[in-house]
């Protein structure tokens, strides 16, 4: 298991395990531009000290644990919606985004006209 300690570079991530993220030979693997941009916003603001890094992990095995509880069928599977349950949690026991304002910008974003996205990858 990898060294959890947060370093100059960023926290260590897990390369076995729940908490290990999705790997292809090695390397880091994300399925759609929003897991890539969750995971650094993740570790931005880890290594810009608003919140440690083994509390996110404890968050995100919690929440692997409970997808996993829940039954759901294996083709449901997403790392990274873990992820971001994980990551909502952790910014609202630090009063960083509460779950009401969380609900409120995707709402927001939900809303937005088809194409507004600019085509973004």
């Amino acid at each position: 298991m990898a060294d959890q300690a947060l370093d100059s570079a960023g926290p260590a991530l897990d390369t076995a395990g729940r908490a290990a993220p999705p790997r292809r030979n090695g390397e880091l693997v994300f399925e759609a531009p929003w897991e890539s941009r969750l995971f650094g916003l993740t570790l931005a603001l880890c290594q810009a000290g608003l919140f440690e890094w083994e509390e996110f992990r404890r968050l995100l095995i919690a929440e692997i644990g409970a997808w996993e509880a829940a039954g759901h069928a294996a083709a449901a599977w997403s790392y990274y919606a873990c992820w971001q349950a994980a990551f909502e949690r952790v910014l609202a026991s630090k009063g960083l985004c509460a779950p009401a304002e969380l609900d409120a910008r995707v709402s927001a974003f939900e809303a937005r006209a088809p194409g507004h996205d600019h085509r973004h990858a």
